[in-house]
């Protein structure tokens, strides 16, 4: 080929690069990513192939280098826009290989990072582009993004979660942001089944232990009575999403990897609890059938028993995956809670724990006798619970006379205040002390409250029986706090007209077992709804 030809053949396929990359940048604009990628990648296919076989001089080197690095630069910006990440990044990477200081690229891989909770080096790619853009257009940009890195950083590590205003408001305005966040916890192998989430130092009732996203969930307005297909099409929607973030994540899909599919849990591997904090993982990518068997054990409904759903999906039935919630187990005397705020989960002690504990959730209503429990969780869950709980309580049945008591109940006699007299005149017979009278007056719940909430069995057994302050404490020692153990102790002091300083820091500590401390006392209050007296 002479030197002419081969200048017009250079000119040509320049022609059709500048073609491509102009449609290319018009597709992005135009928000039709996947065209754009396409299109770009074409673009860097010619413009390689030309590097490596024109040999151009070195201005025009330097000019196709700079239109590839723009080229890495927007396919990346398109596929982030399209959640695939973990191919975006690698574009982010193509593109500050030839230009380390590219700050649209900077900005690019740092919001990619940033949406993965990868913090630090979110934090790197901002700072890295404050450098270039001091004095520019773009400073303003940087320095927000900057910002809210170093904010999210911040939470990360201390979970110092404030959801007030956005309470008092009434759950107006944009919901509350959060950060992925690990607490005083760690992963280890479980008496109860499999591998469970232990605490690693003493906590106090209400305490923030964890908060993370949802890798996917899905949501539907479910009146009651509505039939098994609109399940199946939830069920069917949560699990194309989860798919869909696999497939575009390689860090999703090592997440989901840890997970068990219910079998062999003697022998599954214990992860390092870092795993879910700042760090990369990776695996090979999940089958389906794995994968429906993890999301079949794993899945988590938001309206739970031992949850509270703050905002605007309250009026929704919502199904997720949160991947270290999925770690609890379940027990009869459970010690956690959560609230669902937008698609972030937040986990709470319901009780004092100590260190060494295992952290569970109550999957089903504990505030329930034995036989009750234990037929839902057949049932409904495919377990029989040995629970210490249940197990105490099976000890406990097998006498003639705590069985008479418990057909009683279960029989729905007219006067529940000789259940509970009957119950704790047994228990004193027995000597069950402690955390056994918890178990057993949380198994009776319902006959305490009946009597409780009624004056004239009050005028009847009031002495016989023991204090409402006595039984709250029992009952939260054994089973956590419980919305329907607040509302009974509150009633209880407002028809005796009690409004004293000691009784509401009571109120409030049990509030807090079911609402956690990312609030302030006003907040609390409001969610109560005991009035709003000044602190």
């Amino acid at each position: 080929m002479s030197e002419m030809e081969s200048m017009q053949g250079a000119e040509m396929d320049e022609e059709t690069m500048q073609e491509l990359r102009s449609k290319a940048a018009e597709l992005l604009l135009r928000e039709e990513y996947t065209d754009s990628i396409s299109t770009y990648s074409q673009f860097i296919s010619l413009c390689q192939h030309f590097i490596s076989e024109k040999n151009p001089d070195a201005a025009v080197l330097a000019r196709l280098r700079k239109s590839l690095c723009l080229a890495f630069s927007n396919r990346a910006e398109a596929r982030s826009r399209l959640m695939e990440v973990t191919e975006a990044l690698k574009d982010c990477d193509l593109a500050l290989r030839i230009e380390r200081s590219h700050v649209k690229t900077l900005l690019c891989k740092g919001k990619i990072l940033l949406s993965l909770n990868r913090y630090g080096m979110a934090l790197e790619c901002f700072e890295a582009a404050n450098l270039e853009t001091q004095g520019n257009e773009n400073v303003d940009l940087v320095n927000g993004l900057l910002e809210k890195c170093k904010r999210l950083d911040f939470l990360s590590r201390n979970g110092g979660f404030d959801v007030s205003d956005w309470v008092l408001s009434g759950y107006r305005g944009k919901t509350p942001e959060f950060s992925e966040y690990v607490g005083a916890v760690e992963i280890k192998r479980s008496e109860i089944s499999g591998r469970g989430l232990f605490a690693t130092k003493n906590v106090e009732t209400g305490t923030l232990l964890l908060v993370t996203k949802a890798i996917a969930v899905d949501r539907a307005i479910m009146p009651p009575g509505s039939c098994e297909n609109s399940q199946l099409v939830m069920w069917k929607n949560f699990i194309d999403k989860v798919v869909d973030s696999t497939s575009k994540c390689s860090r999703i899909n090592g997440l989901i990897s840890m997970l068990s599919t219910g079998e062999d849990e003697e022998s599954i591997e214990i992860p390092d609890i870092r795993s879910f904090r700042d760090s990369d993982i990776s695996c090979e990518k999940l089958d389906m059938g794995r994968m429906l068997s993890i999301l079949d054990v794993n899945s988590i409904l938001e309206n739970a028993i031992s949850a509270k759903v703050l905002g605007k999906n309250v009026d929704y039935q919502g199904l997720g995956l949160w991947v270290l919630a999925s770690f609890v187990n379940h027990s009869c005397d459970p010690n956690i809670r959560r609230l669902h705020i937008g698609d972030h989960v937040v986990v709470h002690a319901s009780r004092d724990i100590k260190a060494g504990e295992e952290l569970t959730f109550a999957y089903f209503d504990v505030l329930l006798p034995m036989n009750n429990r234990r037929e839902i969780a057949a049932m409904n869950w495919g377990f029989n619970c040995r629970c210490k709980r249940c197990k105490f309580e099976e000890n406990v049945f097998l006498k003639q006379d705590m069985r008479d008591i418990e057909m009683a109940f279960e029989k729905g006699v007219v006067d529940m205040g000789n259940v509970v007299y009957r119950l704790e005149e047994a228990m004193r017979r027995c000597m069950i002390r402690g955390k056994g009278k918890g178990y057993l007056r949380a198994s009776f719940w319902q006959a305490y409250s009946q009597v409780f909430e009624c004056e004239k069995s009050m005028k009847k057994w009031g002495r016989k029986i023991p204090l409402m302050d006595i039984l709250v404490d029992s009952v939260v020692e054994g089973v956590g706090s419980d919305e329907r153990i607040v509302k009974v102790f509150m009633d209880g002091l407002k028809r005796g007209g009690i409004n004293g300083v000691v009784e509401m820091e009571k109120t409030l500590k049990l509030g807090r077992g079911v609402y956690g401390k990312i609030m302030k006392k006003q907040a609390l209050r409001s969610l109560l709804q005991f009035g709003t007296a000044q602190e």
